[in-house]
Formats: structure tokens, sequence, C-alpha cells
């Protein structure tokens, strides 16, 4: 990437599906950025069951825009052939349940060149439409929910594992061959452990902080928590020196629940020990978001998100199904977990 005082170019990644009623409020954050360099948009929309292909063909962006198909569906297939479709020095990764504010690609190509980072990113905050995506979007603010990663809750600005979405210098992601198509999930985690592998950075600016829309049903939630246990094993298994302890705590509760369900019910009290702690930590962690959610029927459903994710995730991470890796969930949308 150019060190000089001219601005980079940079080129703005969207892959796109099943998101009709998101991308054009995507696209007008993207449109409104105050970057001063050349910037350009491609859109990757891959087969959908509402109107994000025609939604992006006829969608209004005032910097030149680039519609692309993804046959293959999934997020790092879209994600590839946008980077391979874009020209510039900087590649900004956005998702279309995603907001950027107006200075985020002014912010972040700064840091980029400050740093000498390969990948720049921010802070994830969840803001939910709806009763159920408002107490989701509540449970993934608090740590006990979305676990202790530092695109969720850091606040110091230096080197980190992954962050939120990634701002990029073009070349060096190139270098190392872009994302794992192979990966439904978990695909920005594995394609940062292989940039650290190669000597970069990856950055954290907490100073970026990026809107994101949680899913709006349990279902929805189960589906995508599930799929993000299963991939983070896969990848673990590609790349065992990325495990982290933290990552066995959510295996490690289904085990637990289900070694007690066992107990109890050959009549050993002792089996309620596990179960009984669990529960009495989520309603405690529910009742620490008050202030985002007031009433005891809001602390009830948070406490219900926080078991939803836990679970979910656990029982992905222990049984998820391997056959099929290439293709995507029924409820794919690209979340950027890592």
């Amino acid at each position: 990437m150019s060190s000089n005082g001219d601005l980079p170019s940079v080129s703005v990644v969207i892959p796109a599906r099943n998101c009709a009623a998101e991308l054009p409020g995507c696209l007008d954050a993207v449109s409104a950025q105050t970057y001063r360099g050349k910037l350009d948009v491609i859109v990757s929309v891959a087969p959908s069951a509402d109107d994000t292909s025609s939604v992006a063909a006829s969608a209004h962006c005032t910097r030149p825009l680039q519609v692309i198909q993804n046959p293959a569906g999934t997020t790092s297939s879209g994600l590839n052939l946008a980077i391979g479709a874009a020209a510039g020095e900087v590649i900004v990764r956005v998702d279309a349940q995603a907001r950027l504010p107006a200075d985020y690609v002014e912010r972040a190509v700064a840091t980029l060149r400050r740093t000498g980072a390969a990948n720049v990113g921010g802070v994830q905050r969840p803001v939910g439409q709806g009763d159920v995506s408002r107490v989701i979007a509540a449970a993934l603010s608090s740590p006990f929910g979305g676990g202790p990663a530092v695109f969720r809750h850091g606040s110091d600005e230096g080197p980190v594992d992954t962050v939120y979405l990634g701002v990029f210098d073009a070349a060096v992601l190139a270098s190392v061959g872009g994302f794992d198509e192979s990966l439904v999930r978990n695909q920005d985690y594995e394609l940062n452990w292989r940039l650290r592998e190669q000597g970069h950075m990856v950055w954290l600016d907490p100073s970026l902080v990026v809107e994101y829309q949680p899913r709006s049903t349990w279902a929805g939630l189960a589906r995508q928590y599930f799929e993000y246990g299963a991939w983070k094993r896969v990848v673990i298994n590609r790349h065992p020196r990325s495990m982290r302890l933290r990552q066995l705590a959510a295996p490690a509760l289904v085990v637990g629940l289900a070694v007690s369900a066992f107990e109890l019910a050959r009549g050993r009290p002792r089996g309620g020990i596990v179960p009984a702690t669990y529960l009495g930590a989520c309603a405690l962690a529910a009742a620490r978001l008050r202030q985002r959610l007031p009433s005891v029927g809001d602390h009830l459903r948070a406490a219900v998100a926080f078991a939803v994710m836990h679970l979910s995730w656990g029982t992905g991470f222990l049984i998820g199904r391997r056959r099929d890796e290439r293709m995507p969930p029924a409820d794919w949308a690209a979340d950027g977990e890592r």
C-alpha cells in the first residue's frame, strides 16, 4: 500500500444474500463516507429467497457500484469474488447487516497506514429492532453472552487475534490467498490467524464502532450459534494452535448438563448442582442488563438468549455435521463471526 501523502484507493466489498431489507441502508452508509480518496463498491449477490439481487441492481449509491453474482452462495466465496473484482489498494469488508459510521473508512485507512497492520477493525455494537432482536442485542453486549472477544468489548488499541469486519491492505490479503472458501462460518478468524502466522498484524481500533443487527427469532439465533460452534471446531482441527481455552467453555457446559441429566434420572440430587449454578449465572447476568432491559420479562428473555447461544454453540462444536461443508446453512447471512 502506498505510504506517500496520496490517499490509497479503496474498494468496499459486500457479500449479500437474503438481505433485501438491509442492503439499502448499508449502501446509504457507504455512500455517506467522508473519505476523500477514490472509493468504489462491489456487491456480491448469492442466490436468495427475497429480492436481494434486484435491490442490489437498482440500488442508489453515490460511489461507483458494481454488482456481481456469487453462485456458490457462501460468505467466503462472495468475498473472494468481490475482492477479485476490486481495484482498490485497500479492501473494506462490510456486511449488509452492518451500518458504518460516516468516518469509518477515513479513520480505518489512517490507522492502517499509521500502524503498518495488514488488517484493521473495530468494535461491533449490536442494535436490535423488535422485541426479540432487542433482547438478543443486549445479551450479545454482555461478556457473559457474547464472550470476551475484544471486537465486542475492547477498549484498548493494539494487536489482537481478530476484529469485526476488517480493512485490509489488498496486497497482503492477496499474498495469503484471501478467505478460505471451504468455510461457511469462522472464515474471518481463520484468515486473521493466517495473517498473524505469516508475521502480519491484526489491529483493533476501538474508535471504529459499527452497528450490527442481530437475529430476530430464537430459532434463527439457535441455528446461527450451532453453525458457529460447528465451524469453530473445523478451524481448530485445521489450526490446533489457534484454540483458546475460553472456546471450550460452551462444550464443557453441554457435557456437564448432559451428565447432570443422567444423574438426576438416577435419583441423585447432586445432578442438580450444575443446572442450578448455570441458571443462577444466567439470571445474574440478565439482571446486570437492567439499563438496557428494565423489565423483569426482558431479564427472563435475556437469560433465554444466553442459554440459546451457549447451548447451541457448544452442541454445534461437539456434534456439528462435517458433511456438506461447502453448503451454506438455510438462514445464511454474512455476520462475520470470528
